[in-house]
């Protein structure tokens, strides 16, 4: 006799998880409090629909945080693993000259999901819609919609973070498990905008103005990218791969100090020769012509730096490679990308079930494990997805 699975939520580690569970073994169903499945899923690829990303996977698992929590998982299923099995139901890839993974051009997000619903149909995966989870009954039962109660076999929640509220990750199922005495974390944005306090001249002549081709610098992490100056503060991927820093800092400190590097491809050394044998006039011409800075960066070192260190060659070349800013917050939840936070990873054993709840797992953002953006936040969802299949797959 088959053996049931519920799945609560129908986000990409649920889907694939459901995808891959022995349809000889398991009589799978995915409950989803919406109408529709992967609705953030569809919202992210709005922005390029980026799937994961092709550098070599002990590089890509350094990238989360912790690293070692995703480490078997990212290992059973790497990105390249990944892009076979998207391959094989119907979705071709490409990488990119940011060595990022797309589908091949034309192929849009509703393709994708589409494609992966073709293949919980073939293994028969029932879908019930708008099922909210509204917690445990005494014998651990689950309860949707406070009436219905359902016993499973197995539980898999994959409930999402605290983002994009419209997508249906509210975060609200965290009261729950605490009542249950499982060891929950408050979500905090992650990939987000931070918020500088910018000069009003300032921001009134350069928001909207991009940052490319720099380096921003946070405790010990350094990342490359490109960043954009709003009226809030600063956005982009540059920024982003530094939340975990950023958030340490303004836990302990209510700001954090960054450090912008406008030219991280030039040498200190040879940026002052650059200055120093300009035939310019202005400081500002040798900066545009010379150096090739934006005018968001000239003017950034002109609001920033005294007039005295502007027009000494030695500390303007050191601020164009080390600028001092100060971050004093971060965006709202429900404007990140992502959040960190969620069920406390000493909650789970190395196969994401709950150690206090037999046969229950959690899987995907609902864990506190943080990504930078450009594809690691679904690599590891569907990574784990996978993982918790095989595992499920050998015990039963």
């Amino acid at each position: 006799m088959k053996k049931s699975v519920s799945i609560i939520g129908g986000g990409p580690a649920a889907l694939i998880l459901a995808a891959l569970l022995d349809c000889q073994k398991f009589k799978v169903t995915i409950y989803e409090k919406n109408k529709t499945l992967g609705r953030k899923f569809l919202v992210a690829g709005k922005g390029g629909f980026n799937l994961t990303h092709s550098e070599p996977i002990a590089e890509l698992i350094a990238r989360y945080t912790p690293p070692h929590f995703l480490e078997k998982a990212l290992l059973d299923f790497d990105n390249d693993d990944f892009r076979n099995w998207i391959d094989s139901i119907g979705i071709p890839t490409f990488i990119g000259s940011s060595k990022r993974v797309y589908p091949e051009s034309g192929i849009k997000p509703i393709t994708v999901l589409n494609a992966i619903l073709n293949v919980l149909d073939k293994q028969g995966v029932v879908i019930q819609y708008q099922h909210t989870w509204t917690g445990w009954t005494n014998n651990d039962d689950i309860v949707f919609n406070t009436d219905t109660e359902i016993k499973s076999d197995y539980t898999i929640f994959a409930l999402g973070g605290g983002s994009w509220k419209v997508t249906g990750s509210d975060g609200i199922w965290l009261d729950l498990f605490e009542r249950q005495d499982i060891a929950i974390v408050p979500f905090q944005s992650s990939n987000c905008a931070y918020r500088v306090n910018w000069p009003e001249d300032f921001i009134l002549e350069h928001e909207g103005s991009p940052l490319k081709n720099i380096a921003i610098s946070c405790l010990n992490k350094r990342q490359k990218g490109e960043a954009v100056i709003t009226r809030f503060g600063l956005e982009g991927n540059a920024i982003y791969a530094l939340s975990p820093q950023i958030r340490k800092e303004l836990e302990s400190q209510q700001k954090a100090s960054i450090f912008l590097d406008m030219k991280p491809t030039l040498r200190y050394d040879d940026l002052l020769q650059k200055i120093k044998k300009s035939t310019l006039k202005k400081t500002s011409e040798t900066l545009q012509k010379g150096v090739k800075l934006s005018p968001a960066q000239i003017g950034l070192l002109k609001k920033y730096l005294s007039k005295e260190t502007y027009l000494n060659p030695e500390l303007l070349a050191q601020n164009i490679k080390k600028l001092s800013l100060e971050i004093t917050g971060s965006s709202l939840l429900n404007d990140a990308i992502s959040t960190t936070g969620g069920v406390q990873l000493i909650a789970v054993d190395e196969n994401f079930q709950l150690k206090n709840k037999k046969h229950n797992y959690c899987i995907g953002e609902m864990l506190d494990w943080d990504a930078p953006t450009g594809g690691y936040l679904l690599q590891a969802c569907f990574s784990m997805g996978m993982h918790l299949a095989r595992h499920l797959n050998s015990i039963s």
